[in-house]
């Protein structure tokens, strides 16, 4: 009892210390990029206040894209980590643009849950005002905390918007953080209670057809939180299920990932 007295004291203040909002214990990004194979692409950075955040811009073969899909990957890595999960989309004749963050690969400065909203946004300015973008249907995928924001961007650009799918997607920061330290729901929800959340964003989607996949054995997002946020969507919507873990339906059911998508724009 005594070890876990003083495990706890050091937890609650280490939280008293940290940012209030607990940016860096969500955000985990990586410099260092893995080649992208068998994957056509251009780079694309854009200048935020001291900072710069860059993309990848991947490109069919086909020369009339289905949809432009705006891609925001997950806590760890950079966008050179989730190509396994877009390559199947590019192939078949999406045009997808990944987005790394603050911080993440070639990006530079430190994502902070503030910076990463207004970030997304003028993300989703600038490149849905290109001439390869602007004339397509837009889709935003959030994987695992992407989410968060791809949710956030739906919120606030629904009628610019032809779709939402959320891939393993945290229903909040403060229950996902919840779940790591259950002692400390009440304090954590009270730390983040003011940070854009999934499952609040989403009920102010109506009329935008949405796209949820899970898994029941995600070891890192708990299967709940994916239905909460499906239960809090309006129609058209659609679950999608699988069985591998976290973000692993790529690799599992491409095919049926892909036509999922798809119904999206019907």
């Amino acid at each position: 009892m005594k070890t876990k007295a003083i495990i706890t004291f050091f937890f609650v203040l280490a939280l008293q210390f940290c940012n209030a909002q607990l940016d860096d214990k969500f955000y985990q990004p990586k410099k260092e990029l893995k080649p992208i194979e068998n994957l056509k692409f251009e780079e694309i950075s854009l200048p935020v206040t001291q900072d710069t955040i860059t993309a990848i811009f991947l490109k069919p073969k086909a020369a009339k894209p289905k949809a432009t899909i705006l891609f925001f990957h997950g806590a760890g890595g950079n966008v050179t980590t989730y190509t396994f999960m877009t390559k199947p989309l590019v192939d078949n004749g999406f045009q997808v643009v990944m987005v790394d963050f603050r911080g993440y690969g070639k990006s530079t400065g430190k994502p902070t849950h503030q910076n990463v909203a207004e970030d997304g946004q003028k993300f989703f300015d600038v490149i849905t005002q290109r001439n390869d973008v602007k004339n397509t249907k837009i889709l935003l995928y959030g994987a695992s905390l992407g989410s968060q924001i791809a949710t956030h961007l739906a919120r606030a650009n629904k009628d610019k918007t032809s779709g939402l799918i959320i891939d393993g997607g945290m229903s909040s920061f403060a229950d996902i953080a919840a779940v790591f330290a259950p002692d400390y729901k009440a304090m954590l929800q009270q730390m983040l209670a003011s940070v854009y959340s999934a499952k609040e964003d989403i009920q102010y989607t109506k009329g935008l057809p949405s796209l949820f996949i899970y898994s029941k054995n995600d070891k890192t997002v708990p299967f709940s939180q994916g239905q909460e946020i499906y239960a809090n969507a309006s129609e058209p919507k659609q679950f999608l299920e699988f069985t591998a873990d976290h973000l692993e339906a790529a690799k599992e059911k491409p095919a049926e990932v892909v036509k999922s998508i798809e119904s999206l724009l019907k």
